[in-house]
């Protein structure tokens, strides 16, 4: 069997080849002929184009650029302080352990894009001649930049370091080729990434348990208890591992459908480019800028209080100058329409009539946010208040429910405590004394899914 320890040089040597993609030979530039005029043509209409329109179309390249492929410098930290990379090469390829494997990437719920493989490839996983139990495997994947949200740096052919990009938690793929392997779905949050367990698997974690001020061997128990889907993204502000349903992690949010709607996550803290700056400078590590006062509150947030996470500045700054395009783009990616057939047209249409009058108020359509400020106490949605304390405003935010069917892996609700959405109505039936049928409910139901 042929396997990309072979393939190895094919994908970084043969890169080389300058052949069509389909296997065509390159016979130059086309001749000129009739159809020339049309494509003068095109180019004049493109300079006449609305200057707004012209704007738009470039924030939306340049964001998806941004959202897809930058690490605004991150690999000084995943690679240069963790060593992530060593650990995905093993000791056969001058890392440590193991390795990881493509078989162990994807049941890490690591995705890889179709579209970024050649044809030979493509053709030889299709026909079961790819070993993808061989890290090799995956550096090589790394070296076309085909497997989702992170990127491999590369000295000649040998792995030094990687970085990650947004797309790591915030896309996944269609597994048209095979599960896990397939076109990129930008903005879907991936609930089946573990990324507590890909964080662990680095041979070096005392960057971060030094912050925490635990060994390394607890920092990985608590890596542990996040599980596929889910992340948490405050525990270096607070400390706090755990709350009253276990880990303190929170499921992995869509980017997508957030166009209208107010504040970005689960407890508000702030708009897309908030989040946006907030993740790139203090979670992805990378190299920029970042104001919040709110974090110099010591009762609340000791840890970034102490480390000046609020107020961070650097020699150089590769993030700030992204927000505008990537918000841009992340606004203009829409919740995906549910698949034809997924859900009881019928009764979703009955599931209407029980939504306008149980659950509108709140879930405004089209928005289904409140327009304005969508914030909540807890006391007013019937759950404890752990994870809102966590954040500035002590609030839950009204999730908007586009595309619910897309992200019903882990549950529902900030940390999946209800693992069903027939779950979640019986809450607010039983919260908010609603007196629902039991048909009432799986019309509901049904509507929900239809969004």
């Amino acid at each position: 069997m042929k396997t990309l320890a072979a393939l190895t040089l094919c994908l970084f040597l043969s890169a080389c080849e300058k052949e069509d993609p389909l296997g065509e030979p390159d016979f130059g530039p086309p001749v000129s002929g009739p159809e020339d005029e049309s494509v003068a043509q095109a180019s004049a209409l493109e300079r006449r184009v609305d200057p707004v329109v012209r704007t738009a179309r470039r924030l939306v390249e340049e964001g998806r650029q941004t959202f897809r492929f930058d690490t605004f410098g991150d690999e000084a930290f995943w690679g240069g302080a963790l060593r992530l990379h060593e650990a995905i090469e093993g000791e056969a390829l001058g890392g440590v352990g193991p390795g990881i494997s493509p078989n162990v990437a994807l049941a890490l719920g690591l995705v890889v894009d179709v579209d970024a493989l050649p044809h030979r490839l493509v053709a030889a996983l299709q026909r079961g001649e790819v070993d993808l139990d061989d890290p090799a495997v995956t550096v090589a994947l790394l070296g076309l930049d085909a497997v989702v949200g992170i990127h491999g740096i590369f000295g000649g052919d040998r792995l030094e370091s990687v970085g990650i990009h947004c797309a790591l938690c915030h896309s996944t793929v269609d597994d048209s080729l095979v599960p896990g392997i397939g076109h990129r779905l930008d903005g879907w949050p991936n609930r089946k990434l573990d990324v507590g367990a890909i964080i662990a698997a680095a041979p070096d974690l005392s960057p971060i348990a030094g912050l925490l001020g635990i060994d390394q061997g607890t920092l990985r128990s608590v890596l542990a208890t996040w599980g596929p889907g889910k992340f948490d993204a405050a525990v270096l502000l607070d400390g706090q591992a755990a709350g009253p349903t276990g880990s303190a992690a929170t499921l992995i949010p869509p980017a997508y459908g957030l166009a209208g709607v107010n504040l970005h996550t689960y407890t508000g803290w702030g708009s897309v480019p908030y989040w946006n700056a907030f993740v790139a400078n203090l979670e992805m590590q990378g190299q920029g800028t970042f104001f919040d006062p709110r974090l110099d509150d010591e009762t609340r947030f000791p840890i970034a209080a102490a480390n000046q996470f609020g107020h961070r500045t650097g020699p150089t700054d590769r993030i700030t100058s992204k927000l505008a395009a990537l918000q841009f783009y992340q606004l203009a990616l829409e919740a995906p329409a549910p698949p034809a057939r997924s859900f009881d047209a019928k009764a979703a249409r009955r599931g209407a009539s029980v939504f306008a009058a149980s659950c509108a108020r709140c879930h405004v359509p089209p928005l289904y946010t409140e327009p304005g400020w969508n914030l909540h106490e807890a006391s007013e949605i019937g759950i404890d208040d752990f994870q809102a304390s966590r954040s500035p405003d002590g609030r839950y935010r009204t999730t908007p429910l586009k595309g619910l069917w897309s992200h019903q892996t882990g549950g529902f609700y900030h940390d999946g405590r209800f693992a069903t959405l027939a779950d979640v109505v019986d809450h607010y039936d039983s919260f908010l004394q609603l007196g629902l049928r039991a048909q009432d409910k799986s019309d509901l139901v049904q509507y929900l899914l239809s969004l």
